[in-house]
């Protein structure tokens, strides 16, 4: 009977036990929160997606280097008679058996229906460099399409970190608030100790009253920040906006080591938003090329093969006629040049905007690279002045407490340590967010992805 029971119990405590586990959100770390929004962005996706279409182009532009082979089949019916076929000598092998080669001539006929067959070749020989340019800068036009996913990476990461840590910041901020409120409630039972032997007013039952109530709202509203938090986390990863979610407690304080001329330095070499810059300035030369061409003379070779006939399968046995020819060309338009240099003007004026743009995303990589450090190194600083003063803040609220007791201090003088130790622990961890978030921001600035 009892081993019944025995099975029972851990059949019950499995099936139960394990929903419960079910139903707990797993921690959450900030590498597979990164992981995930890499994964699912859609404004990755959608960068990634013009890699291809930039492969497709660059694959597009290498055809121009290769022949141009068409064809053509068609039919005229003419209103008079014409001539198809006009004492034309042809050879006919006959496979056999035994194989026969014979000569047939057909006489000068005419008809009113045409049919004509006619295929084309013809491979560019030179085009004044514009296809070779074209090539180049569809090349380029890749590595740009990389050079800016690389940056949408670098910007979701950015966001995930700095999302993560507001996450476990709004936590602290909660569990601040439920300490206050903790804090105000024991003073308010002192309070109301006091007063019931007639120690004290019912003057600081009421002070420690309302601060209590301040201090549950309070509450309220750091419970409500943080499920906003990781609603907003949640839709970054692109998970249901209400799904559970429990994040790894890593804000703490770790000396970044960096410099301010090591910071430039790695940012101006590894920026792809620099690198992005650098590719425009080379496409716009390159168009420049592709608008000179049209200064030189094309050439191209050509093979036509044509043959008609008033019958339409054109085989052997018909009447028909056979041509074929091979021709070089070299052509240059002169009267174009005029339009060609406002053309070749415009393109040099764009290779300027580029430099000029260049000039412009290195300027406020540097500014980006300053503002981030100098924020980093100012919140170092207040992580250290935040520190201290919830030292001293935690031993005002002690003597306050003590003296309170044997009625030197007022009920006032007790609350107000209360409320300075709750605003000394939101400066620490707020100083503790605010320098991982501006070293995020700074590696983010120096165009690491993720340290």
């Amino acid at each position: 009977m009892r081993m019944r029971w025995v099975v029972v119990f851990i059949l019950w405590a499995i099936l139960f036990g394990g929903r419960a586990l079910a139903q707990e959100p797993s921690l959450l770390t900030l590498e597979e929160s990164i992981k995930i929004a890499l994964d699912r962005n859609l404004k990755l996706q959608f960068a990634s997606a013009g890699v291809a279409g930039s492969e497709f182009r660059q694959k597009s532009a290498l055809t121009q280097f290769f022949p141009t082979w068409t064809g053509q089949y068609g039919y005229t019916r003419n209103d008079s008679l014409t001539t198809i076929v006009s004492g034309q000598s042809i050879r006919i092998t006959d496979p056999g058996p035994p194989p026969t080669t014979v000569t047939r001539t057909f006489p000068s006929e005419t008809s009113r229906d045409t049919y004509a067959f006619s295929t084309n070749i013809s491979q560019p020989l030179y085009a004044g460099g514009s296809i070779s340019a074209n090539y180049r800068s569809e090349i380029l036009g890749v590595d740009l399409s990389k050079s800016n996913v690389e940056t949408v990476k670098r910007d979701l990461v950015l966001q995930v970190r700095t999302g993560y840590y507001n996450i476990i910041t709004a936590q602290k901020v909660l569990e601040v608030a439920e300490q206050a409120v903790k804090q105000f409630e024991a003073q308010l039972e002192v309070a109301k100790a006091f007063f019931e032997v007639g120690i004290v007013a019912k003057n600081d039952v009421l002070q420690a009253e309302v601060r209590l109530a301040n201090a549950k709202q309070n509450q309220v509203r750091a419970d409500n920040t943080l499920a906003l938090t990781k609603s907003s986390f949640n839709n970054l990863l692109r998970r249901n906006i209400n799904a559970p979610l429990n994040v790894v407690d890593i804000l703490d304080y770790k000396p970044s080591g960096y410099t301010l001329e090591n910071s430039f330095e790695e940012a101006l070499r590894q920026r792809p938003e620099i690198k992005s810059a650098n590719l425009n300035v080379d496409q716009a030369l390159e168009a420049v090329k592709i608008a000179r061409s049209g200064y030189f003379p094309t050439i191209s070779l050509a093979g036509n093969y044509n043959k008609t006939s008033d019958e339409g399968h054109l085989n052997p046995d018909n009447r028909w006629t056979e041509r074929w020819s091979v021709q070089a060309l070299a052509s240059i338009a002169f009267s174009d040049w005029w339009r060609l240099g406002y053309k070749v003007g415009e393109s040099k004026v764009k290779v300027a905007q580029a430099q000029d743009t260049k000039n412009q995303v290195i300027d406020n990589v540097i500014l980006e690279v300053k503002q981030n450090y100098i924020n980093m190194a100012q919140s170092e600083k207040n992580i250290g002045v935040a520190q201290k003063s919830i030292e001293q803040a935690e031993e005002n609220v002690r003597l306050n407490e003590e003296r309170y007791k044997y009625q030197v201090a007022t009920a006032t003088d007790v609350l107000d340590a209360v409320t300075l130790l709750a605003q000394a622990r939101l400066n620490y961890y707020t100083a503790l967010s605010d320098y991982n978030i501006a070293k995020a921001s700074l590696e983010r600035a120096m165009g690491r992805m993720y340290p």
